[in-house]
């Protein structure tokens, strides 16, 4: 499906701001006994300096294809989360879903798996102070960003986001409030971006999250199983986010990822990735904003980019929200690795760099609640 044919429908649905008198949107309609929904679509075109003859912008997740429109993610949010017992669904169609599934055996097995982001039971006790366990798929908390690009600052997600960490789970998960702005929990999870078919319930995660009014501090830790066939073989991952926004229109993060993977032979040695990125956003007006990243990460092994080698990048977003339900982005990005790892045109591993210039453009709806 290409993105020009859903925009331009989307496009003529929704009211601009000049339509509504300003920004904001009034509410949809009344609400729905708890239940909340919205949706959004996410397209996008990519120039890529190197040319490559197979269309694909390297290291990249989601906006991997240069050359021609794509759509990258098009979904449906159902929400029910008001009462001792809920659920929540995010399904769709797109780039992004296709790639979030690749590696899931049980989405090669049961392609219609692939058409979900999340899809969780919630429960939530009373007089637990906001405690609430889910079972489910549910997206990773590790990293700085997330799935849903207008939640984002850049368009384009970073290095350690594609590499360094999981896209989802799937299993059990806790939050657990235990001080005014401390909150942890912990996730019994299967192996790495797997429904079923690889480690099931053999993975523990510890997630904490510390808030204050400038700040917001998380820590993620996983361990276990990931090799498919055997619990021999711990994967590691430390994760850790200091989200800063010292005035209404400015915020800042640095996020650090340390990963190892130790190989199912013993006395082999483990495979091992690092990376740190920081990135800041300024609100210039209140349609206007620019964003900045930069990022540096190791892949000592080659185990995650299928290169042993040491990635650097630098993006820059400028940002226009014409009104609450139209969001474009135009966006240069520069790469650059330490091997020739990047195609020039036909040829393979031929260059040490890649820059890309990419427009954006994501459409919501709601939520309706």
């Amino acid at each position: 499906m290409r993105f020009p044919l859903l925009l331009s429908g989307l496009l003529i649905a929704l009211p601009t701001a000049a339509q509504t008198g300003d920004a904001a949107s009034p509410p949809l309609a009344p609400k729905l006994g708890g239940w909340s929904f919205s949706a959004s679509a996410d397209g996008y075109i990519t120039a890529n300096g190197n040319s490559p003859s197979t269309g694909a912008n390297q290291l990249y997740n989601y906006n991997t294809q240069s050359g021609q429109p794509e759509l990258s993610l098009a979904k449906i949010v159902i929400d029910k989360s008001d009462q001792l017992f809920g659920l929540h669904l995010d399904a769709g169609f797109g780039e992004t879903l296709r790639l979030i599934h690749a590696t899931d055996p049980a989405a090669i097995d049961h392609p219609a798996l692939r058409y979900i982001e999340q899809a969780y039971l919630i429960v939530k006790p009373d007089h637990t102070h906001g405690a609430e366990f889910d079972f489910g798929q549910f997206i990773s908390p590790a990293g700085a960003e997330v799935v849903e690009a207008d939640a984002d600052w850049n368009y384009s997600r970073s290095l350690l986001f594609a590499w360094a960490i999981p896209a989802y789970h799937f299993g059990f998960k806790s939050t657990v409030p235990i001080t005014k702005g401390f909150s942890a929990g912990v996730q019994l999870v299967n192996a790495w971006n797997t429904v079923w078919g690889n480690n099931e319930l053999t993975n523990v995660g510890i997630v904490s999250t510390y808030t204050r009014p400038r700040y917001v501090w998380s820590a993620n830790y996983y361990t276990g199983p990931n090799h498919v066939g055997t619990r021999a073989g711990k994967r590691n991952l430390l994760d850790t986010t200091l989200l800063l926004t010292p005035t209404p229109k400015l915020s800042a993060y640095v996020n650090l990822d340390y990963g190892q993977d130790n190989r199912v032979v013993p006395h082999t040695g483990a495979d091992r990735w690092a990376g740190a990125a920081s990135a800041g956003r300024y609100q210039l007006r209140a349609k206007l904003a620019a964003a900045a990243r930069v990022e540096w990460y190791d892949d000592a092994n080659g185990f995650t980019t299928g290169l042993a080698q040491r990635v650097k990048e630098v993006t820059f977003t400028g940002e226009y929200k014409q009104n609450a339900h139209v969001l474009s982005r135009l966006e240069l990005r520069h790469d650059w690795s330490d091997k020739a790892f990047y195609a020039d045109g036909p040829k393979i591993n031929a260059r040490r760099q890649q820059t890309t210039l990419t427009l954006g453009v994501i459409l919501s709806a709601g939520p309706l609640k």
